[in-house]
């Protein structure tokens, strides 16, 4: 396990852990469900997110949950750019959900043993 894989991991386990609980228990993200025309996914976008976090952490001590939550997470991040695509918001309002795909991504390529970093 590298440096870089440790923080790509800590990094997508404290944001989706915090977005997750915000789709979850809080307000802040029902404006944004509201906007896509997806108010009733919020609460599985938040349970999915805050899995996949979990599942990251425990996949620091088992591989494969690191593979398939990284691999998840990235998936529930392009659809995330899908909508965000239909929406035709701005390439800035874009940019975390892109950042996200390519650190999980990272991750769960990582944890299959194909990255030299």
């Amino acid at each position: 396990m590298t440096l870089v894989y440790i923080v790509a991991n800590a990094l997508s386990v404290l944001v989706f852990l915090y977005f997750g609980s915000m789709c979850l228990f809080g307000n802040g993200m029902r404006e944004d469900f509201e906007r896509f025309g997806l108010s009733r996914l919020r609460r599985l976008t938040g349970a999915l997110e805050v899995l996949g976090a979990l599942g990251l952490i425990a996949g620091l001590f088992i591989h494969a949950l690191a593979i398939v939550s990284g691999a998840a997470l990235a998936m529930l991040m392009v659809l995330g750019l899908v909508t965000r695509v239909r929406q035709r918001d701005s390439l800035i309002q874009m940019l975390p959900a892109a950042v996200l795909v390519a650190v999980n991504v990272y991750i769960a390529w990582s944890a299959m043993g194909l990255s030299s970093v």
